[in-house]
């Protein structure tokens, strides 16, 4: 434990549904949701408008529509949100080259290692508080978006100041006040307390994190065992002697797909494993890595999983390699029952690649053309899977709600809803007032999916000079994510 708060952890607010926020002005102060949107698609994230109906992220999308139908359901855009997070991931390291990112929207500073305030000897709450101050400022003034921020002697305690800090706040935790803090908490707010433990421990009578400290390390080693009970004890102190850490390699790099219908065809089933290892590859290659063992994964009707492995003989980031394992681990697996999820991973990563022609390229040999495919990037549905439109120029025309459209004649804009071979766009930008809305038939040629823009871009919206051919309606159309009329 450090005698001075200098472990920062910023957590981004609602981060996915407050980048749409901010690039799309219309849904500003009002529920949004972003998440699979097929039956069986997930809340990924809700902002605090959402959050008051009782809507949370990894809640099954349909029960969000139940307590929020008026909000505005939305398509995940990662690329985006990634592309927001490497403007945030800067200015963490502009304070420290220790940043050690949880996730895209969540870091870790080790503040002393920056040495912003000069030698350590200078770091107090107060200098720590100017530095959390100042880290706030500059990330609502680059990307327009709001963090949380928790500062404290360790990473367990800064993570919890940040979450007691939101939304849109700042807490700082000073050296001697950890328990008295932690005391009144419940057992949960710990890392590494999960159901089961904390089911565990309320059987004994033990609900709280002061609870937990009064009950003994000899007490939690009987009930959870010696390392975990060890581990649990020293935390409920706020003893917590983890470093942060800059560099955490990655064991392995995987995507999967959730499936609105259970797949059944054999065919259709070989297609998807072979879109899911490109997709994997494009990730492995972007993180300039290579690997050696290839895993499909397979979920059934009935939610039984089972994964299937092939270990090559060197790493490899050749798409081909990866399909044709893939294809062969499938083959193996009963599917007739029906196929809920399928995703394929690649782990024993490094960083280069080892080609045994024999090894991994015989199987393409006989009628192979000599050429490779490139990988394809993640698509834009991907978020949704493929049962739910991830091919494409066939899934674009599906035209999913959040996903960004250019009209030739009206400019940049997003898909509020479609249905019954209708979509309905509304043309406004990040730097916008909200924008018009208007309808046209979904095969329209002068209109085209488009790449996201970031929620600083500031220009003024492009004018519509000219009505739509079809149909046209102002604001105040069709609330977004419902069919068009």
């Amino acid at each position: 434990m450090r005698g001075t708060p200098t472990v920062l952890h910023l957590d981004m607010d609602a981060f996915y549904a407050a980048v749409e926020q901010a690039a799309k002005p219309s849904l500003r102060g009002k529920p949004v949701i972003v998440g699979g949107l097929g039956p069986r698609g997930v809340v990924a994230t809700a902002s605090y408008e959402a959050r008051v109906f009782g809507v949370h992220s990894a809640m099954p999308m349909a029960q969000a529509r139940r307590l929020c139908p008026n909000a505005a359901y939305l398509t995940p855009r990662f690329g985006l949100y990634r592309r927001v997070s490497e403007v945030v991931m800067r200015l963490l390291r502009e304070l420290s080259p220790l940043v050690e990112p949880l996730s895209l929207d969540e870091a870790f500073v080790d503040l002393q290692a920056g040495g912003a305030e000069g030698d350590m000897g200078r770091w107090s709450a107060g200098t720590a508080r100017e530095a959390g101050e100042r880290l706030r400022r500059d990330i609502r003034a680059a990307t327009g978006l709001s963090g949380s921020v928790g500062l404290a002697g360790s990473k367990m305690l800064a993570k919890i100041a940040s979450e007691q800090a939101k939304p849109d706040g700042l807490l700082v935790i000073p050296p001697g006040t950890e328990r008295a803090l932690l005391a009144p908490m419940p057992v949960r707010t710990l890392p590494g307390v999960g159901p089961a433990t904390a089911q565990a421990l309320r059987r004994a009578g033990i609900a709280t994190v002061g609870e937990t400290a009064e009950a003994g390390e000899a007490e939690l080693v009987r009930l959870l065992g010696r390392a975990h009970g060890g581990a649990l004890y020293a935390m409920a102190r706020g003893i917590d002697d983890r470093p942060v850490v800059a560099e955490r390699d990655a064991k392995s790099v995987s995507v999967e797909d959730t499936f609105d219908t259970d797949l059944t065809d054999r065919a259709r089933i070989r297609a998807e494993v072979a879109r899911l290892a490109d997709r994997c590859v494009a990730r492995l290659r972007a993180a300039g890595r290579s690997g050696r063992t290839v895993v499909v994964k397979v979920r059934s009707y009935d939610f039984s999983t089972l994964t299937r492995s092939e270990t090559l003989r060197g790493p490899t980031d050749d798409p081909a390699v990866v399909r044709e394992a893939a294809a062969r681990l499938v083959e193996g697996v009963d599917t007739t029952a029906g196929v809920r999820l399928l995703g394929v991973g690649v782990s024993g990563l490094a960083d280069f690649t080892q080609e045994d022609l024999f090894a991994q390229t015989g199987a393409r040999a006989a009628g192979s053309s000599g050429t490779v495919r490139p990988p394809s990037p993640d698509p834009p549905m991907a978020a949704d899977g493929p049962g739910r439109g991830g091919r494409g120029a066939e899934a674009v025309r599906r035209w999913l709600p959040g996903l960004d459209v250019r009209h030739a004649r009206y400019g940049p804009g997003w898909v509020q809803g479609s249905g019954l071979g209708r979509v309905t766009v509304r043309f406004e930008r990040p730097g916008s007032p909200p924008g018009r809305v208007r309808t046209f038939v979904v095969d329209d040629p002068e209109l085209e999916s488009s790449e996201p823009l970031p929620p600083w871009d500031g220009q003024d919206s492009e004018p519509a000079t000219r009505p739509n051919v079809m149909s046209s309606s102002e604001a105040g159309g069709p609330a977004p994510g419902t069919p068009s009329p």
